[in-house]
């Protein structure tokens, strides 16, 4: 059989797909013979062409994979002494490379210790005096190491100690790859008892790579992997050593004569480092080292007659996406300082870097300087924006003026970036910058897509966070965008039109509705237009489509659902395309908040889609071993499941044992990673619209949603917990609408599962942005669940703890520094993780009788009160002392909490009042609101404080100027009001809270204010009535609009009525004084 079946190898290797055909149908037969495994053993040792030997090696190699236990014992022990005899008798690099795969492949199912002779080989050869026999070891180690690496665990000390030696062999580059591929493999296997030998290596590991970077680079940025998996696994192994790695780093980054990959690879390590030791990063001043080396990166020419890829014809959808570039990631790095370190360390230092390139004559300069200060928006926004922000947008808007198209453009990316981080005070600058991005589009010729695409990326996102300071512009806006839509032939342009609608859309809302029609008119045609070129244009409009039926009103929007909602499931079902099932899916989530009713006959078949979705494999690609692609039609022939080219994985549960493939590395394509995160959130938000009518899917969306909570992907992850949030919620209502035994034992179900999971990954969970989204899960919960979450013992302290231990820095996404964290300057994301935390304060306080939630407040309040001090950043100030007063009004709800609020007064309140005296508004606004709700919750427990009080709410309103501290001061004064009447001079304070009537940005507080005038017109009529003009002045205002409540609408109304029947002559004369307009509003309301 030997002869035989070492011609049908011979055969494969001819260029002749026929003579490969009938090979391969040969092979096919020769493999239900168990004589095959011997055979294929002695054309591996016996051939005399290297190409056969290696065939039957990777033969064996698909054979073990396949089918090891079906290879009778005998076969077994012999393969594995033969393929050692092989391995030591090779003389070819590829047979032995092959040799040590099939190896690698025999370890998955026969341990080491099963196979004495492999370890013995590698001790033997390892150890050799031999350099090329060093090498060949080595290979062997690197190649069963990777294939099974815990099995090696009572060796790994061995191992260890040997790469120490083997990483010193510079003259022998192989075995230094082959070392450092060893060492990554079992890195993530260690425990704390290999942690000083791990660290005593890095310095090895960094020396050894700087030779394979002479040899080899390809080697050097797979090698650099080491690093990566170092940080992941155990990220105080590399804290020894970070200004080493960091220095090796940048000097590899800033070479212009290596690579682009191994550059990159290189400034991907030092992003890595910010991410998870940014203190580290501080105290070893490295900061001025890695700024001084990517800058000039961020800032390099393209070489002459090459743009950089940005820049390029046609555009990247995303204007900020450039290509795998050095400048890309040396942008990258500055981005994660952005959101890792404290802005004030930062700036101080970029700075200077900054102003200089930006006063540059060269366009690469002026443009790296610019995108500096895009990517700096997110991580430093509030730094920016109440520091910076009036100097950075006059340079983008000299910008937007240089000669240069680079400038331009980098100009315009930096002001979409503005636009979407430093809200909402860019918004008032709307009057200068609208008019000059209106003239600056209407400049731009529409065949220069990708800066025409720019432009759109910085109008857009302008325009959708300016609110009804839209109006003015609202005309010339939708003029250009129909013209657009109607007559430009791109299809591009009209793309970027309908999308710049939706951005419109969602800052005028109602007052879009004039220009529905017409756009309804063209997106029907767009979203009926099959041909592949308009696939683009088609999902655009789908997903503006969604946006309208969020904004335009329910009135305007319903008559369209039904129609939206079967012309999704027509194209889910007749177009195989991720964005367009992605953005279908949210249409069916908008249309469930304006009429959920529609989609309740398709929700089996929406269901069912969107769990396809998140149960599918498509875009997740496993990419095969070059050498094992040759043999693929045997194998598909074999296992006629598999599909040609790329493997793309299917069920885990296929058939044989430890099928597995011999893969190097896997692909996910994003539009699949979106699909899915789309997917949660839609469901989530359609299980909370339905109701009841998505019960009979509510099991089977939570149970597929749930394992999406460990999906590689964080912002999978992010919107899985929080559509387990919403699911509960869901349940919530259900259960409320109708309180059965079953739907309350449904919901304690999905509470008893969410909650614990989603605090472990608040816990565990190394990314921010997830841990923000646990915990916003958490604080949905308990703001719908309220009581409901908190029935499980233990759970209470499970959730207080949790918060705790995030105000504290504790939590594994937290870099708390190696010696403690001294240093009260943080970054703005790590605040921002502590706000998401605290919100649960005041949720815990509204859900449990105060005495219960004491004993855990009493652990709480410190964490909040270090925060208030003066030397805290103004975000910390504002944060704290608005938990403080939401924790008071929740107080103020329930059982026993004016007891509380009344013990905690003397600590509370000298806080609350130094808050008042602030130098930002936002922190004087929300310590006013905490003075009010603390004098509401203790009732007369604080009634000798009063004078006190309003001796500085009276300072503070003679000179305040800020509206929303002044709304926020009539509402303190009137629960002070409401809850002591008889300690607050009326006489004085009534018409001063009535001066500044009505409210102007506060407009939750008129529920407060005009609940104390009807209480005060119940309780002393004369007063009301001696002011009744400034009264009824203030309620014309309001009456009949959207900037009151329904309930304070009716409580007005019956004021009205009962004023007019009782004091007529005073309503008369009251109402003569006012306007015309406002008058009839008040006289029709006293006559309904």
């Amino acid at each position: 059989m030997t002869e035989e079946l070492e011609s049908v190898l011979s055969q494969l290797t001819q260029p002749d797909n026929a003579v490969i055909q009938r090979a391969t149908a040969q092979l096919r037969q020769a493999f239900k013979d168990p004589a095959v495994i011997p055979a294929l053993c002695a054309i591996m040792t016996g051939s005399a062409d290297p190409q056969i030997r290696q065939s039957a090696a990777v033969m064996l190699r698909m054979r073990v994979n396949k089918h090891w236990k079906k290879i009778i014992p005998e076969h077994r022990e012999s393969l594995k002494a033969v393929v050692l005899q092989a391995f030591q008798q090779e003389t070819e690099h590829k047979v032995r490379h092959s040799l040590s795969q099939l190896a690698a492949m025999m370890v998955k199912h026969e341990t080491p210790d099963r196979w004495p002779a492999l370890l013995a080989l590698l001790n033997q050869s390892t150890k050799s005096s031999n350099p090329h026999d060093r090498q060949v070891g080595l290979l062997l180690l690197s190649k069963v190491v990777e294939s099974n690496p815990e099995p090696f665990a009572p060796h790994y000390r061995q191992l260890l100690q040997l790469f120490h030696s083997s990483l010193q062999d510079l003259g022998n580059p192989t075995a230094l790859y082959y070392s450092i591929q060893s060492l990554t493999a079992i890195t993530a296997h260690t425990g704390t008892e290999h942690l000083n030998l791990m660290r005593s290596i890095v310095p090895k590991l960094i020396v050894a790579i700087k030779q394979l970077i002479i040899t080899d680079q390809v080697q050097a940025s797979e090698a650099m992997e080491v690093f990566d998996e170092m940080m992941e696994s155990e990220v105080s192994i590399v804290v020894p050593h970070i200004a080493d790695i960091v220095r090796f780093c940048l000097e590899v980054g800033a070479d212009v004569s290596l690579s682009d990959s191994l550059r990159v690879k290189a400034l991907s390590v030092i992003a890595g480092l910010i991410r998870l030791k940014s203190k580290s990063v501080l105290k070893q001043k490295l900061l001025a080292p890695i700024l001084q080396t990517v800058f000039p990166v961020l800032s390099a020419a393209p070489p002459a007659g090459q743009e950089d890829p940005e820049d390029e014809e046609p555009d990247s959808e995303d204007p900020g996406e450039g290509s795998e570039t050095p400048k890309h990631y040396a942008a990258q790095v500055i981005d994660t300082l952005a959101l890792h370190l404290p802005p004030e360390k930062l700036f101080s230092q970029l700075t200077p870097l900054t102003q200089a390139a930006l006063q540059s004559d060269s366009p690469y300069d002026k443009k790296a300087g610019l995108m500096c200060l895009a990517v700096l928006a997110e991580g430093c926004a509030d730094h920016m924006r109440t520091k910076l922000l009036s100097s950075v947008l006059q340079v983008v808007c000299r910008a937007l003026g240089d000669e240069s198209q680079v400038v331009r453009s980098a100009a315009l990316f930096a002001l979409g970036q503005f636009s979407e981080h430093l809200q909402p005070d860019i918004s008032k600058y709307s009057s200068d910058l609208m008019p000059l991005l209106l003239g600056y589009l209407s400049g731009l010729d529409s065949r220069r897509g990708g800066h025409l695409s720019k432009a759109f990326y910085a109008l857009e996102n302008f325009v959708e966070n300016l609110g009804e300071e839209v109006q003015p512009y609202l005309p010339t806006l939708m003029e250009r965008m129909l013209s657009a839509l109607s007559g430009a032939e791109s299809l591009r342009v009209k793309e970027l039109a309908v999308s710049a609608i939706a951005a419109i859309a969602n800052a005028a809302k109602e007052l879009l509705v004039p220009y529905f029609p017409p756009v309804i008119d063209s997106l029907k045609g767009f979203l009926t237009d099959m041909r592949e070129e308009a696939r683009a244009l088609q999902t655009q409009a789908l997903d503006t489509l969604a946006v309208l039926a969020r904004t335009v009103g329910k009135e305007v929007f319903s008559p369209l659902a039904p129609e939206c909602v079967q012309l999704g499931l027509n194209l889910t079902d007749s177009v195989d395309d991720p964005d367009l099932r992605r953005c279908t899916y949210s249409l069916f989530s908008a249309v469930s908040t304006v009429c959920p009713e529609c989609l309740t006959p398709h929700l089996s078949t929406i269901t069912t889609l969107m769990l396809m979705s998140l149960r599918s494999t498509e875009g997740v690609t496993a990419h095969l071993d070059e050498e094992h692609k040759s043999f693929l039609l045997l194998e598909e022939e074999e296992d006629e499941g598999d599909e040609e080219g790329e493997v793309v994985i299917e069920d885990e549960s296929r058939e044989g044992e430890g099928e597995e493939r011999d893969v190097t590395g896997f692909s996910v394509e994003n539009a699949y990673i979106d699909e899915k995160e789309d997917v949660c959130d839609a469901l989530g938000e359609i299980a909370y619209n339905t109701g009841a009518a998505f019960l009979p899917f509510l099991e089977s969306s939570f149970q597929q949603v749930f394992e999406m909570h460990d999906f590689p992907h964080e912002d999978v992850r992010k919107a899985a917990y929080e559509a387990l949030g919403q699911f509960c919620s869901a349940q919530h209502k259900v259960w409320q609408e109708s309180p059965t035994d079953a739907n309350h034992q449904a919901l304690l179900k999905l509470l008893g599962v969410t909650v614990p999971c989603v605090l472990q990954a608040v816990r565990e969970e190394r990314e921010r942005e997830v841990v923000m989204g646990a915990l916003e899960c958490v604080n949905a919960v308990l703001r719908s669940c309220k009581g409901e979450a908190l029935r499980e013992q233990g759970r209470l302290a499970d959730i207080s703890h949790t918060i705790r231990d995030v105000l504290q820095k504790k939590i594994a996404c937290q870099d708390s520094g190696e010696d403690g964290d001294d240093d009260e300057q943080q970054a703005e994301f790590d605040g921002m993780l502590q706000e998401y935390a605290g919100e649960g304060i005041p949720l815990l306080a509204a859900a449990v009788s105060a005495d219960v939630f004491a004993p855990f407040l009493d652990e709480l309040l410190p964490l909040l009160l270090s925060k208030t001090k003066p030397s805290c950043t103004v975000a910390e100030r504002s944060f704290s002392l608005g938990t403080l007063a939401e924790m008071l009004q929740a107080l103020g709800g329930v059982s026993g909490g004016g007891a509380v609020a009344a013990r905690l007064a003397a600590r509370l309140l000298p806080v609350l009042v130094g808050g008042a005296r602030d130098s930002d508004a936002e922190v004087r606004s929300n310590s006013v609101f905490g003075v009010g709700v603390l004098a509401q919750a203790c009732g007369a427990a604080l009634t000798q404080d009063y004078p006190g009080i309003l001796a500085v709410f009276s300072s503070l309103l003679a000179r305040e100027s800020d509206r929303r501290v002044i709304d926020n001061l009539c509402a303190a004064l009137s629960r002070m009001m409401l809850s002591n009447t008889a300690c607050v001079p009326l006489e004085q304070v009534f018409p001063a809270v009535l001066s500044f009537l009505p409210l102007k940005e506060d407009l939750e507080e008129n529920s407060t204010v005009y609940s104390c005038l009807t209480f005060l017109y119940s309780q002393t009529p004369a007063l009301v009535v001696e002011h009744l003009k400034a009264v009824l002045s203030g309620v014309s205002q309001v009456l009949g609009t959207k900037d009151i409540k329904p309930d304070i609408q009716n409580t007005l109304l019956l004021f009205l009525r009962d004023v007019t029947q009782r004091y007529p002559q005073e309503v008369q004369a009251a109402v003569l004084a006012l306007p015309a307009e406002r008058a009839a509003t008040l006289t029709a309301a006293a006559a309904s």
